[in-house]
């Protein structure tokens, strides 16, 4: 079992940070103050599995003892699994404008003459748990996919390895647009099989619709094109911290010219290293 304790100062992105480790396979619970925290492990490591990636958020509105915490981490430490803490800071310019930004009240700001006292007296308070963590990320000039970068480098595993997941779909406009879909490609000015009797009642995956499809020129120019658009920015979306990405391929009534696309295209996306989920949303329509 893997626990992760997330801990830091107010602002400074541990609610963002749970968010992104909640997408790698990590259990998040909030708001777990250090004497609950053995505990729940205890629970954890009886949950067959089920919770064999925790991350449990530790903050300021918990830390009435911080020996408490180190008292629990040790004894963590000392069990089968690994546990480990990870603590966010940044500047107090950067967690006073952050606050201002979003208007949200600082935990300590009733008990502070202003919110720079509470800033203030929190890192004070934070300084011995910020000691003892494992991993410090200071997010004051980070952006959402830098941050997202960093935790997955550290603690995605097999997740972050397998790269962004992405979803290709073939769909006929006639249904409307998929809700889902970043890109959408239209591939209705390609010949359409519909009107070929002996293809008329087979589908893209079929090989005589396939072979047909693409035995025209545009079709071959258009998927080199579309593979050499995706190689650029399928990349980027990853680097700008894109959990995912849903690419949608329509014709008419999405039995035919799409999905033959759709799949071949699929075949690029994983050949490039992305796991990638193929889906023909209207091809088992009735005309």
């Amino acid at each position: 079992m893997e626990i992760l304790i997330i801990s830091g100062l107010s602002g400074a992105g541990k609610s963002k940070a749970a968010s992104f480790l909640e997408d790698v396979g990590f259990y998040i619970v909030d708001n777990m103050p250090a004497a609950m925290i053995l505990k729940f492990a205890e629970f954890c490591a009886g949950g067959n599995g089920r919770y064999d990636r925790v991350a449990l958020v530790y903050d300021v509105r918990t830390a009435n003892s911080s020996t408490e915490l180190f008292d629990v981490l040790d004894t963590l430490k000392a069990m089968d699994g690994v546990c480990r803490m990870l603590f966010l800071e940044a500047t107090a310019e950067t967690v006073i404008k952050r606050y201002k930004e979003t208007r949200r009240r600082h935990p300590l700001r009733d008990s502070s003459d202003s919110l720079e006292a509470a800033v203030r007296r929190e890192r004070e308070v934070m300084e011995p748990v910020k000691k003892r963590a494992d991993f410090v990320i200071d997010t004051s000039y980070l952006s959402t996919a830098q941050l997202r970068a960093e935790l997955l480098s550290l603690f995605g595993g097999e997740s972050a390895q397998g790269g962004m997941p992405v979803n290709v779909t073939s769909f006929g406009f006639k249904y409307g647009l998929p809700l889902e879909a970043d890109l959408v490609f239209d591939v209705r000015f390609m010949p359409n099989p519909f009107y070929i009797e002996d293809l008329r009642h087979q589908t893209g995956l079929d090989k005589p619709v396939s072979d047909y499809v693409f035995s025209f020129p545009q079709t071959l120019d258009f998927l080199k094109r579309l593979e050499s658009l995706l190689s650029l920015c399928l990349p980027l979306y990853a680097e700008e911290g894109k959990t995912s990405l849903s690419i949608a391929v329509g014709c008419t009534g999405g039995h035919h010219r799409s999905v033959a696309v759709a799949h071949a295209l699929t075949d690029f996306v994983r050949a490039q290293g992305y796991p990638v989920l193929e889906n023909h949303r209207d091809m088992n329509r009735e005309s």
